[in-house]
């Protein structure tokens, strides 16, 4: 038995094919059934490995996030401001603070 169905029914549903196709296309509807699974198969791996992949640069630039730009920490450090244990976010904050506050002083 295969999926419920037993060999009464399967046979039936050949019947059926052979008398709805014809014998001489029965190869034909064959080969392109198999074509069809197999790029099906190989849209399906593909859909995989670019949802992988979208998954990895998401990981990456959270991790890049994470460590932060050393651009962002020199400019911090310039303007006496503390960097130790600090996000990249926090210093960007703390960056336009004082340039409000320097530019309002100005």
């Amino acid at each position: 038995m295969i999926g419920g169905l037993g060999s009464t029914e399967l046979l039936l549903i050949f019947g059926l094919i052979v008398l709805l196709f014809g014998a001489n296309k029965l190869p034909e509807l064959a080969r392109s059934m198999g074509t069809s699974m197999g790029e099906f198969k190989k849209a399906q791996k593909e859909s995989e490995i670019s949802v992988k992949k979208a998954e990895k640069e998401i990981l990456v630039s959270e991790n890049a996030s994470d460590e932060g730009d050393p651009g962002v920490k020199k400019l911090a450090e310039d303007l006496g401001i503390n960097v130790e244990s600090r996000t990249t976010e926090e210093l960007l904050d703390e960056i336009r603070h004082s340039a409000k506050a320097t530019t309002t002083k100005a």
